[in-house]
């Protein structure tokens, strides 16, 4: 039988950069690598920090690329040791004594654990990097690019780009060395090019968050009652973690004037924070201890299944004082896709799929309570006298979610741009062509401001 000389594809292997994995409040990332494993996307894993969470969602276990937590130096010696041992490896020392004098502009930390996932990523050959959120993680990888020339890209969410610590001088030079940077919307889009400039703007790419849509069958309770036979008790739904943007303090409110109104509803609320204490003193003042149930942080599996018990979700975003803000919540995309109806304040990207009367209830202002107990009791009449139009509602949610983030499309444009990275990276230790332009622009406003810009991508 003649040998079939046909050449086989030489592997290729990219690499996550991330500051901490696994990370309990990150599921669009474990999304995101297994639609890629499941593209047949050879991946591993560099994380920065080990992880601090105790509880961990089960597709964890089924992610195939090999994690390595990248080791920080204890002690002056171990730190010094690290900079000897690369500079006599050979592979990394020219890019090493090229790039000395950057690498002495990063913290101590940043500057290691760079030359660590250098070397790393030459061992494992590695042919891209990409990282998570515009800070530890792409400072670190946007240092290893340059030490290794291969090409480095990172996807901006919310902290990263909102909060006020965030330095645009330093944003503008990670974009200007990155391959390609990925917006999760283009509410997120428009915010960077207003803040960067067009220059920039053009290595910018909108790539939504997936969802593994078979784990998120829909199966809206509506469908199961019969007209007039909601709860005497509407059941309501929050989830997330117990911070300033997500409103809760605000829904606790809202709950206290339902219930003043004469339309007592129950609250399960999900998840832990720094504000938990604040929102049990809350729960107290209000006199709400027979209406919320405060239950912890759960897995993504148990959301999913407490979502077909409840009447609606409710998801009171704000901004906080700090201008920290959310991009596009998973909670909301897998709570659209399940088939529950839906309740969410308008910040950055809520409106691009809470369509306010077609997909959901959007809420203008999650800081008044008065415009949540609006809409969540306009969602309690209508689930009672016409549950039919809910219905279309959340069928039509599950539509938007479907066409617009499922994980298998969204690894398909991912893996796409990687494949495009072929281009001259450019020298990551300059600064942006225009960063000093845009570290004078001073039109930072609020994340939801100039809403105009939203749907510009």
């Amino acid at each position: 039988m003649q040998a079939d000389h046909t050449p086989t594809k030489p592997s290729v292997r990219r690499a996550y950069v991330l500051k901490m994995y696994p990370r309990f409040s990150e599921t669009f990332i474990v999304s995101e690598i297994l639609a890629r494993e499941a593209a047949g996307e050879e991946l591993v894993i560099f994380s920065l920090r080990p992880t601090t969470d105790t509880r961990f969602h089960p597709e964890l276990a089924r992610v195939k690329a090999p994690v390595i937590h990248v080791e920080r130096p204890s002690s002056a010696r171990s730190y010094w040791q690290t900079w000897q041992d690369s500079l006599q490896d050979p592979k990394i020392a020219s890019g090493l004594q090229a790039h000395l004098g950057d690498l002495a502009e990063l913290g101590h930390d940043d500057a290691v654990q760079a030359v660590a996932v250098a070397r790393l990523a030459l061992e494992h050959e590695v042919t891209h990097l990409h990282a998570h959120f515009a800070s530890v993680a792409t400072t670190v990888a946007r240092a290893a690019s340059a030490l290794t020339a291969i090409p480095y890209s990172f996807t901006t969410h919310a902290k990263d780009i909102f909060h006020e610590s965030v330095e645009l001088e330093d944003l503008s030079r990670k974009v200007a060395g990155a391959d390609h940077v990925i917006a999760i919307s283009d509410y997120n889009h428009s915010y960077l090019h207003r803040i960067l400039g067009p220059e920039l703007s053009e290595r910018i790419v909108v790539v939504r968050n997936g969802l593994e849509l078979e784990r998120f069958p829909y199966r809206p309770t509506i469908a199961e009652q019969p007209s007039g036979a909601a709860q005497a008790i509407p059941s309501l739904l929050a989830v997330g973690r117990l911070v300033e943007k997500k409103g809760f303090g605000h829904l606790l409110t809202a709950l206290a004037r339902l219930r003043d109104r004469g339309l007592p509803c129950h609250l399960d609320l999900v998840g832990t924070g720094p504000l938990e204490d604040e929102l049990r003193e809350l729960i107290d003042t209000l006199h709400l201890t027979e209406l919320v149930d405060m239950h912890g942080a759960l897995t993504q599996s148990e959301v999913r299944e407490i979502f077909v018990s409840h009447d609606l979700l409710v998801a009171p975003f704000v901004i906080g004082t700090d201008g920290n803000a959310d991009g596009l919540p998973t909670v909301l995309l897998e709570g659209m896709a399940t088939g529950i109806p839906c309740v969410a304040g308008n910040v950055t990207a809520v409106p691009e799929v809470i369509i306010d009367g077609e997909t959901g209830w959007l809420v203008d202002d999650g800081s008044d309570p008065e415009q949540i107990t609006t809409a969540i009791a306009e969602v309690v009449r209508r689930l009672r006298e016409a549950p039919d139009s809910v219905r279309e509602i959340t069928d039509a949610a599950r539509d938007l979610v479907c066409r617009l983030h499922d994980s298998a499309a969204q690894a398909r444009e991912l893996s796409g741009l990687v494949d495009q990275a072929g281009r001259a990276l450019p020298n990551a230790g300059r600064a942006a062509p225009n960063a000093d332009q845009a570290a004078s622009n001073t039109d930072q406003a609020a994340p939801n401001a100039d809403r105009e810009l939203e749907y510009v991508s």
